[in-house]
């Protein structure tokens, strides 16, 4: 059963990405779209608002897919795990950790943000689990490495 832990995490956190990303890219399910994202990052005072802003969503729901399917997922949970330590620095690190801004969005909500960086730890040190591209591709290297050390002993 250890090899499902992962998957489900894998699963949740990606699913939770994609999401964000398609708020951030197309305005969906209440998101800002491009336009209020770029308009948020410019007033946390980063420049180059607009492409910052698509590069964001592009990670954000790109990296959401790859870590659903288990493809590249170290290099993926890195990248999302700098988004989200920005994130937490840049913009509810001076809020707070909870929702001490009552329900308003955006206003100290750092503890998501915390509790992902934790997931895509655990994705980067363990693995993505079964059912993913990456388990698949080390079954196949694996699999050669033992066809080419049986031709040599022969």
């Amino acid at each position: 059963m250890r090899p499902y832990g992962p998957t489900a995490l894998r699963l949740c956190v990606g699913s939770v990405f994609l999401v964000h990303g398609a708020q951030k890219l197309f305005g969906l399910l209440g998101g800002a779209g491009i336009t209020g994202t770029s308009h948020m990052l410019a007033s946390l005072g980063l420049p180059y608002a607009t492409p910052l802003a698509i590069l964001l969503g592009i990670a954000e729901f790109g990296g959401g897919v790859l870590l659903i399917l288990g493809s590249v997922t170290l290099w993926v949970s890195l990248a999302l795990l700098v988004d989200m330590a920005l994130t937490v620095w840049k913009v509810h690190y001076p809020h707070g950790f909870t929702l001490t801004g009552g329900l308003t969005p955006g206003l100290g909500q750092a503890d998501l943000h915390l509790v992902l960086i934790g997931a895509l730890f655990c994705l980067m040190l363990g693995g993505p689990g079964a059912w993913s591209i990456d388990e698949r591709r080390t079954q196949n290297a694996e699999a050669q490495a033992r066809g080419r050390a049986r031709i040599r002993k022969v």
